[in-house]
């Protein structure tokens, strides 16, 4: 069905669409024994789990399709894992995709460095690269989320050529700016207590979430957050939390609480961290501009989407002139941030619909 409807669907323009409608490293025997008992639990019938070396590190990724078809490549953000992914896995794969989805550089199996100046782009988009080679590929669709997102512009800034396509979802691209480091520029526009300044010191977030009862409450209050404007962290807001949203299944939250018990937060907490280390190293690509082709989707009730000056920047022309092989911004009413897992199948749809076109 998802191939007759592309099929029936007229040339793709870039338009705007507002309705649419159809801390420690883990021994290797270790890993390996938690990433079988993961797997089990998660009951996810014919995607392959492996660990690959890429970039000095070892990448947990989960995968399925033909080895000789198209690879999509599937980055996840935080607090998540490549589970967020599960559902595009399989759907992509029986669409005649190869879907590898990766544990992000700190995330759940995958090696997670204590210092935060492991995690510059330059790292992370090491990984992905080092990680196709592994794959023997040369040029992958990349379909990426929140920070995975964030990793994707820097990919497609560093090495266009290895990319045929992107889809990012929830954070645009954000030019650098030459004249505030951007954790200045949180703290002008929602002060200390807004959730990234408070990541910002090394072990200060970490024992406020053990001392609330562990990665529960972190988890709730990020996925259960659909308020269309800053996420506030101040001391003490992991005391009482909303709970799980609905399109939350039992066994996810079974899944990412086990495992970030497990791991901690720390390697996706080190992303943030380096934030102002990577406006650092990165004043070369000052306004530089993307150039792969790249379809764009965010919820309304998003908070990055109501962030000051985004919906202008991308409903008037604004990325566009960052992105200029931008074909497609898509704003889904009434959807939070983690859209893949919120509305697995229009998503899917959005990502078929683009990729086939390539």
């Amino acid at each position: 069905m998802r191939r007759l409807l592309s099929l029936c669907r007229s040339a793709f323009s870039y338009k705007t669409t507002t309705n649419y409608k159809p801390s420690c490293f883990p021994t290797q025997q270790t890993r390996v024994q938690n990433l079988s008992a993961s797997n089990k639990m998660a009951d996810l019938t014919g995607i392959n789990h492996r660990m690959l070396k890429t970039n000095g590190i070892n990448m947990h990724v989960a995968e399925k399709g033909d080895e000789g078809a198209p690879i999509v490549l599937l980055l996840h953000g935080f607090p998540d894992l490549w589970y967020s992914w599960r559902h595009q896995i399989s759907a992509l794969a029986s669409l005649g995709y190869r879907a590898v989805a990766p544990d992000m550089r700190g995330f759940g199996d995958t090696d997670a460095p204590t210092d935060a100046r492991s995690y510059t782009y330059g790292h992370l988009v090491g990984d992905l690269v080092g990680l196709i080679d592994e794959l023997g590929a040369h040029q992958v669709f990349v379909v990426a989320h929140d920070w995975g997102a964030m990793v994707a512009w820097w990919f497609a800034l560093f090495r266009p050529d290895r990319i045929k396509a992107m889809v990012s979802m929830s954070v645009p691209f954000t030019p650098r700016n030459p004249k505030m480091k951007p954790l200045d520029m949180l703290r002008g526009f929602y002060g200390d207590d807004y959730y990234i300044c408070r990541f910002q010191v090394p072990g200060e977030i970490e024992a406020e979430i053990a001392e609330a009862g562990g990665a529960e409450k972190l988890l709730r209050k990020v996925y259960s957050y659909r308020t269309p404007g800053p996420l506030m962290l101040p001391k003490g807001a992991l005391e009482d939390v909303p709970p799980y949203p609905d399109w939350m299944s039992n066994d996810e939250i079974t899944y990412y609480q086990d495992k970030f018990n497990q791991t901690g937060f720390t390697g996706g907490l080190n992303y943030y961290r380096a934030l102002n280390l990577n406006w650092e190293i990165t004043a070369p690509w000052t306004k530089a501009q993307v150039k792969v082709p790249v379809k764009f989707m965010v919820g309304d009730l998003d908070l990055t989407y109501n962030g000051p000056g985004v919906k202008d920047y991308l409903n008037n022309g604004g990325m566009k002139k960052d992105v200029p092989l931008l074909q497609d911004v898509v704003v889904l009413p009434g959807v939070g941030h983690f859209l893949q897992h919120e509305k697995p199948d229009l998503i899917t749809d959005h990502i078929y619909d683009f990729i086939t076109k390539f």
